[in-house]
């Protein structure tokens, strides 16, 4: 079966420092995989070369078996790729109600009439509770949401994601910025969101025991390269990647773990 997103030779250079180079990775439908690696290994950087934010020097990027290296992240969104961010991406001004109904509303292109009261427009307003619901913030649905924490607009990004019904989620460290009381809620919100079990989802963490349980598969980048990829026990196990966190040395060569 030919895998959602696919990459040949993947690569980016800035100045003469390859960011990411020549990554080959897989990715299968409705399938959990993580991206970690050490501060610096180009997890970022890759992930703006999937979602559209940067263009690649050399290689391409395959959405369903089709090039879209040189589409826009709004044309990626457009056809299936919702792109989260390390730094949340809301309307502060904006109650949590407003900010879902306006990205549900984008979804369904649906023009509001200003001489209406929102509540003409009930199938959306319905659907963005049911979106607040899922990711734990129904019982903050009228708050402004420059009041909210950082977690629950982190919560509220995710939920943003949700209204655009794309195929696949590109998750940039939801974790980001949260204390350890915050974290719990966050992780049992994808996890919800797997388990529905009709959404990829790609995610970037650094910190390898927040995703052991959530991950399908494990990908390992370092200083741009593709270090490993496979089950989180086989990464788990994997030396050269112990190494690579330990801040050993790492020859350059793929250790395959399948």
């Amino acid at each position: 079966m030919e895998p959602i997103i696919r990459t040949e030779n993947l690569s980016i250079q800035f100045g003469g420092h390859k960011a990411v180079d020549k990554v080959n990775f897989e990715m299968p439908e409705k399938h959990f995989k993580s991206i970690i690696g050490p501060n610096g290994a180009g997890k970022t950087t890759f992930f703006n070369l999937i979602s559209g934010e940067l263009k690649p020097t050399e290689g391409d990027v395959f959405f369903k078996g089709q090039s879209i290296a040189k589409l826009s992240s709004i044309e990626r969104t457009r056809i299936g790729l919702g792109r989260s961010f390390q730094i949340t991406n809301v309307f502060p001004n904006l109650t949590v109600l407003e900010n879902v109904r306006l990205a549900v509303q984008s979804k369904e292109k649906v023009r509001f009439h200003f001489l209406k009261h929102y509540l003409h427009y009930k199938k959306i307003t319905e659907k963005a509770v049911e979106l607040l619901d899922q990711v734990l913030l129904s019982n903050k649905i009228h708050a402004i949401a420059s009041q909210l924490s950082h977690g629950e607009k982190r919560k509220l990004e995710i939920a943003m994601l949700l209204a655009l019904d794309t195929e696949v989620l590109l998750l940039d460290e939801p974790t980001a910025g949260m204390s350890l009381e915050e974290v719990p809620a966050i992780l049992e919100v994808i996890k919800s969101i797997k388990e529905q079990g009709n959404k990829t989802i790609l995610l970037i963490e650094h910190k390898m025991d927040m995703i052991l349980d959530l991950s399908d598969s494990i990908m390992v980048l370092f200083n741009g390269k593709l270090l490993a990829d496979g089950t989180p026990t086989e990464i788990m196990n994997n030396t050269t990647v112990q190494n690579a966190y330990l801040g050993g040395l790492y020859d350059g060569e793929l250790v395959e773990t399948s």
